[in-house]
């Protein structure tokens, strides 16, 4: 088994929960309303993932461990854009997530897990790794969704890896054991795709970004507000390729932004923390670059949203009832995509096709069209019906009661 350092935990006294994902912000940050919830109960809270995202988690304020399975590129990394190919996509998912990254991870959080003796192990949908590891330890696990929409795994889809990686634990063959206790998910339940509903024991709660846990110290936030406080009677447009194919977008930033740019509006453009805003060269004075901002600073003062459509940035724009422009390059993108498209919340762009003019037409469309932010704002009212990340606390501590 995997040898890990010293476990960074106290010794509380109530429920030992292992907090583990594989991916970046958008596979952490759903799972930190709940983690947060357990934490502030008394509990013992830790996180594992790769190496890329330690130091995110302490930032959060909890102890984390590496578990491997990296899929971040290195922060210099600049890749073309290319065709999505939803075929290749879910290949991913089978070949990838529950292939070589499990592989990778299983034993590693196994070797966490005997050190850390958790109760109850809470993973990202994907991380499949983490589902095997909790079996192999004789405990509980939870999913918390990250593929907002669904589509991409369809039954059977993973059984050869699965059982095959199983089988190097001693674990015998089982098609239902990754639903086998419970299902989180942080979205709005009818922004699920019809035909790939989530399991039976599932519990939908408030999207992260209304979190009363989040904490907003970021110095960008002091920068926007000023910004936007100087810049009077114009609509914000927030424009973001997220936080992992933004390195692999070719020339979408400069494109996008040529056309947006031109609009009555104040635009605001986040090019995650491995790009220098200067990269995107001089801009209008109606454009204000920055590497990241919290999005819950950002999207309640937003109109438009213009971004890759990737989960994270979609249910949060939603539950804050802006409506979008999607540029969906790959992963569970184009499946978002098309569920933004039948709700009516928004425009959706091909990334390779589309023109500067392309697309200030459609946000400018957006802005000016009602549909659009009503169709938005009846998720607004959806998401803030949900309850709280206190009721996910509670079904976890459940399942070791």
């Amino acid at each position: 088994m995997a040898e890990v350092g010293t476990l960074p935990f106290g010794d509380n006294g109530g429920v030992r929960a292992l907090f583990s994902f594989t991916g970046g912000n958008g596979h952490a940050l759903p799972m930190m309303p709940i983690a947060h919830a357990l934490a502030a109960r008394g509990h013992d809270v830790l996180f594992t993932c790769q190496s890329a995202m330690l130091d995110t988690i302490r930032g959060a304020g909890f102890g984390v461990v590496d578990s491997g399975g990296p899929t971040l590129a290195a922060a210099t990394y600049r890749g073309p854009l290319v065709r999505t190919d939803r075929d290749a996509e879910i290949r991913a998912i089978r070949d990838a997530f529950a292939g070589r990254i499990a592989h990778d991870r299983a034993p590693r959080i196994v070797g966490v897990g005997q050190r850390f003796e958790p109760d109850v192990v809470v993973r990202d949908e994907v991380d499949f790794g983490a589902a095997v590891a909790a079996e192999c330890l004789g405990i509980p696990h939870a999913s918390v969704v990250v593929l907002a929409a669904g589509g991409m795994i369809a039954p059977g889809l993973l059984d050869e890896p699965l059982n095959k990686l199983r089988a190097e634990f001693g674990l015998p063959p089982d098609p239902g054991f990754l639903d086998r206790f419970l299902t989180i998910a942080p979205v709005m339940p009818s922004f699920r795709e019809p035909g790939t509903p989530l399991p039976a024991s599932s519990l939908a709660i408030r999207p992260d970004v209304l979190d009363d846990h989040q904490v907003l110290d970021d110095p960008a936030i002091g920068r926007v507000a000023a910004w936007l406080a100087s810049r009077p009677g114009r609509p914000l447009v927030y424009f973001t390729l997220g936080t992992i194919f933004h390195q692999e977008s070719g020339d979408l930033f400069t494109r996008i932004l040529t056309g947006l740019e031109g609009l009555t509006a104040n635009i605001i453009v986040t090019v995650g923390r491995e790009f220098d805003p200067a990269e995107l060269g001089a801009r209008n004075e109606n454009v204000l670059v920055e590497r990241f901002v919290p999005q819950r600073a950002l999207l309640p003062r937003a109109a438009v949203v213009v971004s890759h459509a990737g989960s994270g940035t979609v249910v949060s724009a939603l539950a804050c009832g802006v409506p979008l422009v999607l540029l969906p390059m790959g992963a569970d993108q184009p499946w978002n995509a098309d569920r933004c498209d039948a709700l009516g919340v928004g425009r959706v762009l091909d990334p390779l096709a589309v023109s500067s003019g392309d697309a200030g037409a459609a946000v400018e469309d957006v802005l000016t069209t009602p549909s659009y932010r009503l169709a938005a704002r009846a998720l607004q009212v959806e998401a803030e019906s949900l309850p709280s990340a206190e009721v996910g606390a509670d079904a976890v501590e459940q399942l070791v009661s």
